[in-house]
């Protein structure tokens, strides 16, 4: 069987978790709460609906359902207008070799992400020529750790889910990828990542050589 790689976007490709943190800390002052940089660290893999919940849990403010469905607007608008000037040296490094060494082999891939702007993101970034498949907050309906998204992407791909290598740098999408029986190669601090099969700190770790021994 061929192998599949799925890629997480946030923390893995771009880093546009310091956009989302601008924009939910923005949220927070609104609510009389100081939203910290370690919270944050709470919302990466997570839906926006789900961030939102945790938000208002942290600030303990109880919303009405009016509210949330503003605040979810505000937010994601506030994000956008971060993200609007993005290009492609907020590539993370290294992605762009690995992408291009996969697409050189014909390995399909696919990109498996909570985000619901997945495919503007890579499309200013210049790298959605390189995905065979976008599964992505539009597609799904559970978030991560649920296995979802990498099952609909393993899918797209015509992939067995226990051929599938997962990039991700969430705890929540490790524990997804690991629900899946899929492969997984978290970035960021394996002491939060632990779960994962290989563990690097940052995508510049990460070797031509170590990549192809994930192919099978």
């Amino acid at each position: 069987m061929p192998t599949g790689f799925i890629f997480d976007l946030d923390g893995v490709i771009v880093d546009t978790a310091k956009y989302h943190f601008k924009a939910w800390q923005s949220l927070a002052k609104n609510l009389q709460y100081n939203f910290t940089e370690q919270d944050n660290e709470q919302f990466k893999g997570v839906s926006r609906v789900r961030s939102l919940e945790l938000l208002l849990e942290m600030a303990q403010y109880k919303a009405t359902e009016k509210e949330k469905e503003q605040w979810l607007i505000d937010k994601n608008t506030h994000y956008l207008s971060l993200i609007s000037h993005m290009n492609n040296s907020e590539i993370l490094p290294g992605i762009t070799e690995i992408l291009k060494a996969l697409k050189a082999q014909q390995i399909p891939v696919a990109l498996g992400s909570a985000s619901k702007n997945a495919q503007p993101i890579l499309e200013k970034v210049g790298l959605l020529s390189y995905f065979d498949v976008l599964v992505d907050g539009n597609e799904v309906t559970m978030a991560k750790p649920n296995p979802e998204v990498f099952l609909t992407a393993a899918k797209g791909l015509g992939v067995a889910p226990e051929d599938c290598v997962v990039f991700e740098d969430a705890q929540a999408g490790v524990a997804a990828a690991k629900a899946a029986k899929m492969t997984c190669v978290g970035i960021g601090d394996p002491a939060i990542l632990f779960n994962a099969d290989h563990c690097f700190a940052s995508t510049a770790e990460i070797t031509p050589s170590f990549v192809q021994s994930l192919i099978a």
